[in-house]
C-alpha cells in the first residue's frame, strides 16, 4: 500500500461518508480501480471511518459534552442517550450476525453499482411523497420513533446503500425534517460506526496496526479534516435544499460502476 492511497481513500472517506451516496461504495470502486483489494482494502475502508467519527466528535463537542455532564438530572440527556441506543440496537444485531458474509461475498463494485442505483431512486421517491413533518428537534423523537430508523439503518449494511441515506431518509419516512433527520444520522454514526470499526480494527490487528499502521493514521487524519468540512456545509445545504441532487448523482454514477466493471 502506497501512502498516496491512504490519503486518497482518506479524502474519499471524508467526503462521502456523511452525505446519503455511500463512502463504503465509493472507497471499493476506487480501490478496484487502483487495484487496492483483497482482506486488506476491506478493513482499511472500515478503519479509516475512526477519522470521520472523530470530526463529529468535535462537531458536536458541546452538545456531547452537555449530554454527558446533564445525563443524571436532565431528562432531555437521557432521552437523547436512549433514542440513539434504541436505534443502535437493529444494526449493532444484525450487523455482527452477517458482518463476516457481507465483506466476504458483497465488497464489489457491482453490488455497489446497483444499491447506488437502487437507493437514488428511493431518495427521488421519499422526497416526492413526505411533503410534511412532525419533528424539527432531535428532543421530540421517541423510543419508537428511533428503532424505526435504527431499522433504516440496517440497509446500510448492504455496501451502496449508504448509512447516512438509509437513516436520514428512514427519518423523513416518520416524519423528521430535513435538517432534524441529517442531525440525528451524524449522532447515531458514532456509536454504530464505532462499533464497526473497533471491531474491525481488532480483527484485523495484525493486518492494520502492525503492518500498515501508518498508512492507516495517514487516512484517518485526512478523513478527518475532510470530514469535518463536510458536515458543517452539508447541515448549511439541507436547511433550505432537498437530496434530489443527491440522487441523481447516485443513479449516474451507480450506471457507470455497472457498465465498468460487468
Amino acid at each position: 500500500m502506497e501512502w498516496w492511497t491512504a490519503v486518497l481513500l482518506g479524502v474519499i472517506e471524508g467526503l462521502t461518508e456523511f452525505l446519503p451516496v455511500s463512502s463504503t461504495g465509493h472507497l471499493i470502486v476506487t480501490g478496484h480501480l487502483l487495484g487496492f483489494t483483497g482482506e486488506l482494502a476491506a478493513s482499511f475502508d472500515i478503519a479509516i471511518q475512526l477519522g470521520a467519527i472523530l470530526a463529529v466528535m468535535v462537531y458536536y463537542r458541546v452538545r456531547l459534552w452537555t449530554v454527558v455532564i446533564g445525563f443524571p438530572k436532565e431528562e432531555s440527556s437521557r432521552a437523547l442517550v436512549i433514542a440513539l441506543a434504541s436505534a443502535f440496537l437493529p444494526a449493532a444485531i444484525i450487523g455482527l450476525a452477517i458482518h463476516d458474509y457481507i465483506t466476504e461475498y458483497l465488497f464489489s463494485p457491482l453490488t455497489v453499482g446497483a444499491a447506488l442505483i437502487v437507493g437514488g431512486f428511493a431518495i427521488l421517491i421519499i422526497e416526492r411523497t413526505r411533503t410534511e413533518f412532525r419533528i424539527h428537534d432531535i428532543g421530540e423523537l421517541k423510543v419508537r420513533d428511533a428503532v424505526l430508523i435504527g431499522f433504516a439503518q440496517c440497509l446500510a449494511l448492504f455496501p451502496g446503500m449508504s448509512r447516512s441515506g438509509s437513516t436520514i431518509m428512514g427519518g423523513l419516512l416518520i416524519g423528521l425534517d430535513r435538517k432534524t433527520a441529517t442531525e440525528f444520522s451524524f449522532l447515531l454514526a458514532l456509536p454504530t460506526m464505532l462499533a464497526a470499526t473497533g471491531y474491525q480494527m481488532v480483527k484485523s490487528r495484525e493486518l492494520l496496526l502492525e503492518e500498515n499502521l501508518m498508512h492507516l493514521g495517514i487516512g484517518m487524519t485526512v478523513a478527518f479534516f475532510t470530514a469535518l468540512a463536510v458536515i458543517a456545509a452539508f447541515l448549511k445545504y439541507v436547511t433550505s435544499n432537498t437530496f434530489a441532487p443527491f440522487a441523481y448523482y447516485r443513479i449516474v454514477f451507480g450506471s457507470i460502476v455497472l457498465y465498468l466493471f460487468w
